[in-house]
């Protein structure tokens, strides 16, 4: 069983949705990175995924679009972020997702970029602008690689496409909450619910987490009544921005409160 398989899978077993936190790589330094996964790790995180700087970042709102020029003009390469990945293996148990954009991937040659992350402590990769159906000769390198490959559906996403990006995943299937960009919101999508429910139908056994837009306690709450995973970027990436030399305290206080609202009153089934 792969690290993010027995994570979900020992979440399952305690009746609580999986912690899925989010954090840009090299922001502001590679070191407050490594710290603030760390923090994670101690505040109930059950899976890291590791943003990967890109100066296009068509899928990420303004928060993480300044993370990622913070970590830009600190010299945060892919190199470095495997160099980070090393680090918070070495000192967390957290299984990694390499997040990132197609773009610096190719620039480094998909086997080489595979292979480097493998070894860098990585267990899966998730590529934000990549379609199912463009997947073919991208996703090979990283499956050969033995990373998990994970594809993202939106409420938009017809059936076909749904079935397409739950074969294709391995890990879980993300589902993005609502259309648009990262970023919190205040409170789930009105149509969330029925998402789900098409999603749950494509994935099968493959567990189901949901991202964009989850912010606070309530909403993880309600996010961990319906999926088996739920995942916290932008709100944790603020988190730290706004405490300055203080964002481990504040991070790890936030990843304390999403954690137990994943917890669930009641014996859950998947629906």
């Amino acid at each position: 069983m792969s690290r993010i398989a027995d994570a979900f899978a020992r979440a399952r077993r305690e009746n609580r949705a999986a912690f899925v936190a989010y954090l840009t790589a090299g922001d502001p330094t590679a070191n407050a990175t490594v710290e603030l996964a760390s923090a994670l790790g101690d505040s109930g995180a059950d899976i890291l995924e590791l943003g990967v700087p890109f100066s296009d970042p068509i899928a990420d709102g303004p928060v993480i679009q300044r993370a990622g020029s913070r970590a830009l003009a600190g010299r945060t390469t892919l190199e470095t972020v495997f160099e980070m990945a090393g680090r918070i293996r070495d000192s967390t148990r957290l299984p990694l997702v390499l997040f990132s954009y197609v773009n610096p991937l190719l620039r480094r040659g998909l086997s080489r970029a595979a292979r480097e992350a493998e070894a860098a402590g990585f267990d899966a990769v998730l590529l934000t602008d990549v379609p199912p159906e463009e997947a073919g000769s991208v996703r090979g390198p990283f499956v050969a690689a033995g990373l998990d490959t994970v594809f993202l559906v939106s409420p938009t996403s017809p059936p076909a496409r749904m079935e397409a990006a739950a074969r294709l995943s391995g890990g879980f299937l993300y589902v993005v909450s609502r259309p648009g960009t990262t970023g919190a919101r205040a409170a789930l999508a009105r149509e969330l619910p029925e998402t789900v429910r098409r999603a749950r139908r494509a994935a099968g056994e493959l567990p189901i987490a949901i991202g964009f837009g989850i912010s606070t306690p309530e909403t993880a709450r309600r996010a961990a009544k319906l999926a088996d995973g739920v995942v916290v970027g932008s709100a944790l990436v603020r988190a730290a921005e706004e405490a300055g030399e203080r964002r481990v305290e504040a991070v790890r206080r936030l990843a304390t409160s999403l954690s137990a609202a994943c917890r669930r009153e009641k014996a859950w089934h998947a629906r």
